[in-house]
């Protein structure tokens, strides 16, 4: 579903990717982790062309993302990209928020689209919340409205920028209940994150990063129980004491 071959990228004089390979196959899903600043950000939005690359390709269900005549627009209503921050419109009520792209990019008719996000609101859990606005809700139910938005477009595969990161404690549970579900459901997903729990439980491969290189690319067991880095035995040891 995601090829990514060699791709490098720089912002000035650094270098924030350095040769990096990776494929996620249909309904697999990878987890990318490593420590801060180590490039899972800029790697993962690579995939749908919102960082574009120096050199290599990236190619996302047989269309090159890294050809200069692709239609991102086009590509990136088949990706969905859930972010840190929810981004949602914050003028708009939940529904239209749901409906927006439907309307303006799928083409769907109105009553079409608002029955398809009132039938997600439901999957994630917030229907009651379909006629509120983004700042009446906590930042938990945000992020499940952003996931309900992106499966909204009907994907072939989500990305998933720390979900979670800006979530209070209590929240992130919530919003990864979501992500273990759509797991479960078969979706392709390549998610950045720290949260090594949902990756012990949903991830097929783990990524580690680090330097802006792809350091490990493992089966999960074997990422968790015997890795084969230096730098992921420390990394590891780090975040699992706590």
């Amino acid at each position: 579903m995601i090829s990514i071959a060699d791709i490098s990228k720089t912002y000035g004089d650094f270098q924030v990717l350095k040769h990096c390979s990776a494929t996620v196959a249909k309904g697999e899903v990878v987890v990318v982790c490593g420590p801060s600043g180590s490039g899972k950000s800029t790697l993962i939005k690579t995939v749908n062309g919102l960082e574009p690359v120096d050199n290599g390709t990236i190619t996302v269900n047989g269309t090159e993302v890294t050809a200069r005549t692709t239609n991102l627009p086009r590509l990136r209503a088949q990706v969905g990209m859930v972010f840190q921050h929810f981004e949602l419109f914050a003028h708009l009520s939940i529904i239209r928020n749901l409906m927006l792209a439907q309307v303006k990019v799928l083409g769907r008719s109105k009553d079409e689209a608002r029955a398809k996000g009132m039938a997600l609101l439901d999957r994630v859990g917030l229907v009651e919340q379909a006629h509120k606005y983004p700042g009446q809700l906590s930042g938990g139910q945000q992020q499940r409205v952003a996931i309900a938005r992106a499966l909204a477009m009907d994907p072939v595969a989500m990305l998933f920028d720390e979900p979670t990161s800006a979530l209070d404690p209590e929240m992130i549970n919530e919003v990864l209940d979501v992500m273990v579900e759509l797991a479960r459901d078969g979706m392709t997903m390549m998610c950045v994150t720290h949260e090594m729990g949902f990756a012990r439980k949903v991830a097929d491969r783990v990524i580690f990063m680090d330097q802006g290189e792809i350091v490990e690319d493992t089966p999960k067991g074997e990422f968790f129980s015997a890795p084969r880095s230096e730098r992921a035995v420390h990394f590891l040891s780090r975040i699992l004491d706590h």
